[in-house]
């Protein structure tokens, strides 16, 4: 991941173009809250001009599964995390998803021969104040957190340049940016078409 002296600061400030370049969702990133577990069969809300896609636990749950061989429970753990801090960086999940496939391959436990770790590869000696103990890193949710949060600071940095936020992000890594859209590409397709359509019931009739 990224260069050890290189800063980052969490923020919130919208990203209203990044994913039009990338032709891949909505100019909107307004997301709505993370699902919790409990509404893992609830369906997703469905894309519209103001609020693009968003996939439910489930979908990314099931996608995981088919595609990465990730457990049941490791995947659940994902797609928890997933929704959670796209929520909160406002970030879209595919984008986190992607960073996570090139990075690790969803491994929770993979070390790179330089030492990041985790699911987002999270570089310990770049970033010794994002945690306590090393070890924290190999926690799904522990990871996705501060990876999302060194991401959004990498976006604000760059005024909403996903190419430059990502290859800050990888420390320069040749064609990171590429691969990373190319994951998103992937994820949106996938997602939207496992996503099941919304059945709305009143007065005992499915419509």
């Amino acid at each position: 991941m990224q260069q050890p002296n290189a800063r980052h600061v969490p923020g919130k400030a919208r990203w209203k173009y990044t994913l039009v370049k990338l032709a891949l969702m909505a100019a909107s990133l307004a997301l709505c809250s993370a699902l919790p577990f409990a509404h893992a069969q609830a369906e997703p809300a469905p894309a519209t001009a103001d609020a693009p896609f968003l996939p439910s636990p489930a979908d990314i749950v099931g996608t995981l599964r088919a595609q990465f061989r990730v457990s049941a429970a490791d995947a659940l753990k994902i797609a928890q995390a997933v929704l959670m801090e796209a929520n909160r960086y406002s970030m879209p999940p595919v984008l986190l998803l992607s960073v996570m496939a090139v990075e690790s391959g969803f491994d929770s436990r993979a070390v790179s021969s330089l030492g990041a770790r985790g699911l987002m590869q999270v570089l310990p000696a770049a970033h010794p104040r994002a945690f306590s103990d090393v070890k924290e890193l190999d926690d799904p949710a522990t990871n996705v957190r501060i990876g999302s949060s060194i991401l959004r600071g990498y976006l604000d940095a760059s005024g909403g340049d996903i190419d430059a936020a990502l290859w800050r992000y990888s420390g320069g890594g040749k064609g990171y940016a590429r691969r990373v859209a190319l994951h998103m590409k992937r994820f949106d397709a996938v997602l939207r078409a496992n996503a099941q359509p919304v059945k709305k019931v009143s007065s005992g009739i499915i419509r």
